[in-house]
């Protein structure tokens, strides 16, 4: 095996590292190519001599090449082998250097009107003089106070009406919920359903449970029944992970319908569902969640990390009963504990004074002007919500994902490719320009005019196929 010395060091990496074998190797292959163990255009062993060496087996080593594809390392082509990709060497998609503006995060625009700052300073120092110091930077109760979760509970009564405070709990970020809702439903080999094109959050989850994920299709109102309906019968999953409302990264709403009949899907499967709702109040009449649509069947997670800001580390999560609430908030308590006690404060009085919905409208018509502005700058085909974060931008024929980005970088521009939310199949030829990031609306035109710049340009010989 002295061809391939790297080998060794990847043995070595699955050997003392606690995560799904699968990942490590995909960490393991970025690691070498970053330090040049393996450069660009080299080619890789065969999948089932890598197998043998790091005495796993072969669909292991399958599952490790399909993600680092997706992470836009590698290249594979049946009769030629698998190389490493042309810009794998230079950290992937991640912004690395100066760029205009960094359009990977997902964030709410920080709002001038009313200014964010001057509100945060001065609610702070009230808390401060109102609240005992001690009690704040305390440990605190896993799930919110009774008043925190009444706060909670009426927040997202416009998405799923009212709810029981027993149903209801306050978690420390909507990432912490989804693990303790994965982890209640699941056991270590199970199967999660899910779109195609996905969240990545739901990936970095199930790989830390060892879960296995399925892609279902999707259309313009998101997951498709009949499609959905052919997985569980074929993979008997025990979860469905869904974003209904402006879905990230394809900006699909599930119309009513849509809605009612993933439901009959779910119920006709015996499914639990583990709806992720970061978007519905970004709009003034949205549609009502699946979980008011069946109360008993889904655990609802909404987080105020997309609607006020992700500075307060705070999502509100609805469960089908108090069993349930009881269950998930043991697993929050295992994966984090509890909120902050000066986060969680501010939060509160924001909701108890109203300034909560004041900032939300003025981050509600920012994203909306943002909107118009990419329409304009980029024009039509591409998926966009009017109320959405994020564009889904179609790539013209001559760009692959990973490549577009690449070259996007070095014009100092960062994008998400597809293939970081790819579950299965061949990427799209589209990459996520996050709109919210972004420090101005005039910053943000002038970004968008340099990514029409690189949509325009024919790939240069440098990103062209190895051969």
């Amino acid at each position: 095996m002295s061809a391939y010395p790297y080998l060794a060091h990847w043995k070595e990496e699955i050997s003392r590292s606690p995560n799904a074998i699968y990942m490590t190797l995909a960490d393991a292959l970025a690691l070498s190519i970053r330090k040049g163990d393996l450069r660009e255009g080299d080619r890789l062993p065969p999948q089932r001599t890598i197998a043998e060496y790091l005495g796993t087996n072969l669909t292991t080593v399958t599952r490790a090449f399909t993600e680092a594809r997706r992470r836009g390392l590698i290249d594979a082509t049946v009769g030629r082998g698998t190389f490493v990709r042309v810009g794998a060497g230079e950290s992937h998609w991640r912004h690395t250097g100066p760029a205009v503006v960094d359009l990977t995060m997902n964030l709410p625009p920080i709002p001038q009107d009313p200014p964010l700052q001057r509100i945060i300073q001065s609610d702070i120092a009230a808390i401060l003089k109102q609240q005992d110091l001690n009690s704040l930077m305390s440990y605190r109760v896993t799930g919110g106070t009774l008043e925190e979760r009444q706060l909670g509970a009426k927040w997202i009564a416009p998405i799923i009406g009212q709810r029981r405070t027993d149903e209801i709990l306050v978690s420390p970020g909507a990432q912490s919920a989804l693990a303790a809702i994965v982890s209640t439903h699941t056991q270590p080999g199970d199967v999660i359903v899910t779109d195609r094109i996905a969240y990545p959050g739901i990936r970095t989850i199930a790989a830390q449970f060892d879960l296995i994920l399925v892609g279902v299709d999707s259309d313009m109102e998101g997951m498709m029944p009949d499609q959905l309906d052919r997985v569980c019968a074929e993979h008997h999953p025990r979860l469905l992970y869904c974003i209904p409302t402006i879905h990230n990264p394809t900006t699909a709403t599930m119309s009513l319908q849509r809605r009612k009949d993933i439901l009959k899907v779910a119920q006709r499967h015996h499914l639990h569902i583990a709806e992720d709702d970061p978007y519905s109040l970004l709009m003034d009449n949205p549609l009502p969640a699946l979980a008011a649509l069946d109360h008993s069947r889904v655990s609802y997670v909404a987080t105020l990390a997309k609607t006020l800001s992700p500075g307060l580390r705070t999502a509100y999560v609805a469960l089908p009963n108090a069993d349930m609430t009881r269950r998930v908030a043991a697993a929050i308590r295992a994966i984090a504990l509890t909120n902050a006690g000066l986060l969680s404060a501010l939060t509160a009085r924001w909701m108890q004074t109203g300034q909560a919905h004041t900032i939300l409208h003025a981050i509600q018509k920012e994203l909306r002007l943002r909107q118009s502005i990419a329409r304009r700058v980029l024009g039509e085909g591409h998926c966009m919500n009017p109320d959405g974060p994020h564009v889904w931008l179609k790539l013209p024929d001559w760009w692959g994902s990973a490549d577009f980005v690449a070259y996007a970088r070095r014009r100092g521009l960062a994008l998400v490719p597809s293939t970081v939310f790819t579950i299965s199949g061949e990427p799209p030829q589209r990459a996520r320009i996050a709109l919210g990031s972004a420090p101005d609306a005039a910053s943000l035109e002038e970004s968008l005019h340099g990514v029409l710049s690189v949509l325009q340009h024919k790939r240069s010989p440098g990103f062209a196929d190895i051969v």
